[in-house]
């Protein structure tokens, strides 16, 4: 390492969150950059700490000492190229992470001030953007084509790994823009779409062929798909929101997250909506069932819309502020986090059942929770224990964010006509009544819901079989 004892004089700095006051007024994306000094001085502060747990939590397998090193001594171009040997989309991962290796940096580990790992890693994709660093590749092609169904982080990832290997890669996406979860399910204010763009553009400079709002199973069977491809790679992500099907559900103001998150990134694209579909949180009083980050992403949307006040809820019970025994290190920590948009104006609550929807004339005008506590039983797992404290919560919206339902085979066989077996990553096509090899699945249809970088994960290790399975290998 250049400098190992930087770490000693040098604490972390952050670059924070744009001023509240201007964020609130825009899509803008709030995380702020730090000068190259700055930035350069931050990478000083990685260790030669003998053995990197940062390398071993990434789930693409980042090399983060060797570009932390590389990024302290200026060497901006190469510590993107160490970077890229790993990770498809640096530019993602650097923006909306939550950042494993930092919560098993030694650093984290020993003085709380872990290595602004995410942060650097964004500032040397952004800097390789700049100074041209990226530039198109065009692979030999070996004749071999492959279809991949959905382009989320994993879908695109699958098509970057077997474009730049030779395939034809066709990429078959069922909106009318690509981008999967980046593009519909993050907002702008986290992940800028120009972001997204700029990928893809390079991507298709490069041979990849994108084909929107095709849907497989419905524009084009699935037999035909793989009948006309040497593989094909199910990427269609978990889709099926959990449900909460209480009294009132169907009532007019109860929304899954997804359905306000989808349609303020197509309005902010230039989309426009009826007003019977319009879904705006302006003026209006805003409960959010689920304490996740699609929780806090509905916070945000709902503070730019202009609420009147915006509640959420919790059915757990509150994390530790700091440290949690429950989950020590080398486990993901369980605490409390705070993002931008819980800054920017909002209730929380945790150990909060929800009973019923209230309504009138077909409109949501409440909601009726319970407080709850939670109790280790005989079999070791922990129950929910109603008080009987209840009460009415005024809420004129509300937003479902308790996370997605597992993909099973038989909701891909339904959708796509392909039976998955997400254990080996290898499918049977059940329209063509015979066994094959040849449709594999990767990301969240093959493991259900998770990170976006362990998707990309997915995506690579998927990319990874197909490549030795048409290789014979």
């Amino acid at each position: 390492m250049g400098n190992p004892k930087a770490f000693l004089t040098i604490h972390r700095q952050e670059a924070g969150y744009r001023p509240l006051h201007e964020r609130v007024s825009d899509f803008g994306e709030v995380e702020q950059t730090l000068n190259s000094h700055d930035r350069k001085l931050q990478a000083s502060r990685c260790m030669d700490c003998g053995t990197p747990f940062c390398h071993w939590a990434c789930p693409i397998g980042n090399l983060q000492p060797e570009w932390q090193d590389l990024l302290y001594k200026g060497k901006w171009k190469e510590a993107y190229e160490v970077l890229e040997n790993t990770c498809d989309f640096p530019e993602f991962t650097g923006r909306i992470c939550p950042a494993l290796c930092e919560k098993s940096c030694v650093l984290k580990l020993s003085t709380d001030e872990p290595v602004t790992i995410r942060e650097n890693e964004a500032a040397i994709v952004e800097t390789a953007f700049r100074e041209g660093y990226i530039i198109p590749k065009h692979p030999v092609r070996n004749g071999k084509k492959v279809a991949v169904i959905g382009s989320g982080p994993a879908g695109l990832v699958v098509a970057n790994q077997l474009n730049r290997k030779g395939y034809e890669v066709t990429v078959y996406e069922k909106h009318e823009d690509v981008g999967g979860l980046l593009r519909y399910g993050i907002p702008n204010f986290k992940l800028n779409k120009n972001i997204i763009e700029r990928r893809v553009n390079l991507l298709k400079q490069e041979g990849v062929i994108f084909v929107t709002s095709t849907e497989i199973g419905k524009d084009i069977s699935a037999k035909d798909l793989v009948d006309s491809n040497d593989a094909v790679c199910v990427c269609i992500g978990a889709e099926v929101p959990r449900d909460l099907p209480i009294e009132g559900r169907n009532l007019k103001g109860v929304h899954f997250a997804l359905e306000l998150l989808s349609q303020q990134n197509r309005i902010l694209a230039g989309h426009t909506f009826d007003k019977d579909e319009l879904i705006n949180a302006k003026g209006k009083k805003v409960l959010i069932i689920g304490g996740g980050d699609t929780g806090s992403d509905c916070i945000g949307t709902s503070n730019r819309h202009g609420a009147v006040s915006v509640n959420q809820i919790e059915i757990l019970p509150k994390p530790p502020v700091h440290d949690n025994p429950d989950t020590p290190w080398p486990m993901y920590p369980q605490v409390l986090k705070t993002t931008s948009s819980h800054e920017e104006g909002c209730t929380r609550r945790w150990n909060i059942n929800s009973c019923r929807f209230i309504g009138e004339n077909g409109q949501l005008k409440a909601v009726e929770i319970e407080e709850v506590s939670w109790e280790k039983g005989e079999n070791g797992r922990m129950a929910m224990i109603p008080s009987g404290k209840k009460e009415i919560v005024e809420a004129d919206l509300v937003f479902l964010a308790m996370g997605f339902v597992h993909p099973t085979q038989e909701g891909i066989i339904e959708q796509l006509g392909l039976a998955v077996d997400n254990r080996k990553n290898i499918a049977i096509d059940s329209r063509a009544a015979a066994s094959t090899a040849k449709v594999f699945a990767a990301g969240d249809a093959a493991t259900g819901a998770s990170l976006v970088v362990r998707a990309m994960a997915g995506g690579r290790k998927a990319a990874s079989e197909i490549d030795a399975f048409l290789s014979n290998k």
